[in-house]
């Protein structure tokens, strides 16, 4: 029973055509085309909605760019290849959830950059892996933390003031969210019958085999069938005592 994880390439290019618009945003800036930073993140004010779906794309400076982009560029790897049919599902909804949250808690100020993304990215890549418990995901989710974890310490007030840890905050708790909501890819769960292996063929299931195209059960005397001869059955009819009167 083959448990290979297949590997889409289509996937990597929405990674690849992500990072592209991040740098295609901080060329626009630095060529001072048009200003990003209003195109941040402004909490619980109407004007800073924006933020919500572009804030991912815009950053302060250069030094902060390249720190997100290699994050990102291991993180969307292991997303791409760990869930190929949902990253551009995970990459839509981290942006949504986690600009929401910052919109909600954070501090009267423009929230820029795409660490929101990379904490959501983070804490997806662990806890599905813990709820899974599948050795593979078990697996990355040891290898995330091992080159992620020491970003934790950014999630709470204080540590930094020019970073926004709310933007963190709100990433970590997006990726337990979609840990929860987002499928289990079959390759992953837990199998228990054969119909239920990703290399499953009903083609070449004998049981399979006993059903038309239709669903319709079909069984033919030389299919495992057992055919007992012909038996005679005798009843014994008892009179009524009445019929002698």
């Amino acid at each position: 029973m083959s448990s290979k994880i297949s590997i889409n390439k289509n996937q990597f290019i929405y990674s690849l055509v992500f990072i592209v618009m991040i740098w295609g945003f901080f060329w626009l800036n630095f060529r001072n085309i048009f200003s990003t930073k209003e195109l941040g993140i402004f909490p619980r004010e109407k004007f800073g909605l924006y933020g919500i779906l572009l804030s991912p794309f815009i950053h302060g400076n250069l030094e902060h760019l390249i720190s997100n982009t290699i994050s990102l560029l291991s993180l969307l790897f292991l997303l791409a290849y760990f869930f190929p049919k949902h990253v551009l599902k995970i990459i839509v909804l981290s942006i949504i959830l986690s600009g929401v949250g910052t919109w909600l808690i954070g501090r009267s100020s423009f929230h820029v950059g795409a660490s929101g993304v990379i904490y959501a990215l983070i804490s997806f890549l662990i806890f599905k892996g813990l709820l899974t418990k599948h050795y593979k995901l078990l697996a990355l989710s040891f290898i995330v933390i091992f080159l992620h974890g020491g970003s934790i310490w950014y999630m709470f007030p204080g540590v930094e003031d020019h970073i926004s840890w709310e933007g963190h905050f709100s990433g970590f708790i997006s990726g337990i969210i979609l840990a929860l909501i987002i499928e289990t890819p079959l390759e992953y769960k837990e199998i228990k019958y054969n119909w239920e292996a990703p290399d499953f063929n009903p083609d070449l299931d004998p049981f399979m085999k006993h059903f038309d195209k239709n669903g319709n059960f079909k069984n033919k005397p030389t299919q495992h069938s057992t055919y007992h001869q012909e038996k005679n059955i005798v009843y014994h009819y008892v009179k009524n005592p009445e019929d002698n009167e």
